[in-house]
């Protein structure tokens, strides 16, 4: 079975993609994905059912708190903080591409070099299967507000990040998740 199943059920569920398509990213099989997926469905459905809840939980206060800073810290390129947010061997990935960065180090050094261009960037949140998420607009190459950039899912455990899942389709999935199309500097 794939070891990461969290993963490829976010890539299932979230981004629609069929589960021959996880397979094949990931090497297991068309069967190891489905069975993650029903998994996971129906932990989901055991834990709405005992809490009487059938809509899709928000992020308790715990994550909450986390999440804020989170936002704040990436929108400001504060680096400190991030380091401070996040878990010692937390994660960053950028799927469906094979990027993929673990511990803080890594993190900074990709954010502080090749994703430099993040910096400016606004945070829009929203949620994820339940997770703390993010619309992140870059600023505009016009100079006029901000441009969607990417989708990101942030993975909390206590009070730090474990994980930051960056998908940049966001033409199909800001809509998805009622983020606008543009935001403008009043708005952020």
């Amino acid at each position: 079975m794939c070891h990461a199943w969290k993963f490829l059920v976010r890539q299932s569920a979230v981004l629609g993609f069929s589960a021959r398509e996880v397979a094949d990213l990931h090497g297991c099989t068309v069967t190891s994905v489905n069975s993650a997926l029903q998994r996971a469905r129906a932990t989901l459905a055991a834990r709405r059912e005992a809490a009487g809840d059938t809509a899709v939980p928000s992020p308790d206060a715990v994550q909450r708190a986390p999440a804020k800073r989170y936002a704040a810290a990436f929108s400001s390129f504060d680096m400190e903080e991030l380091n401070v947010l996040l878990h010692v061997d937390a994660t960053m990935s950028l799927p469906p591409y094979a990027l993929w960065m673990r511990g803080v180090t890594d993190i900074q050094a990709w954010l502080t070099g090749p994703a430099v261009g993040c910096r400016g960037s606004r945070l829009v949140p929203t949620l994820a299967n339940g997770s703390p998420a993010f619309g992140q607009y870059r600023p505009s190459v016009t100079g006029a507000g901000f441009e969607p950039w990417a989708l990101q899912v942030v993975d909390i455990s206590g009070d730090r990040i474990t994980d930051i899942h960056v998908f940049r389709d966001t033409e199909r999935l800001f809509p998805l998740f009622n983020l606008p199309p543009h935001i403008g500097e009043q708005e952020v």
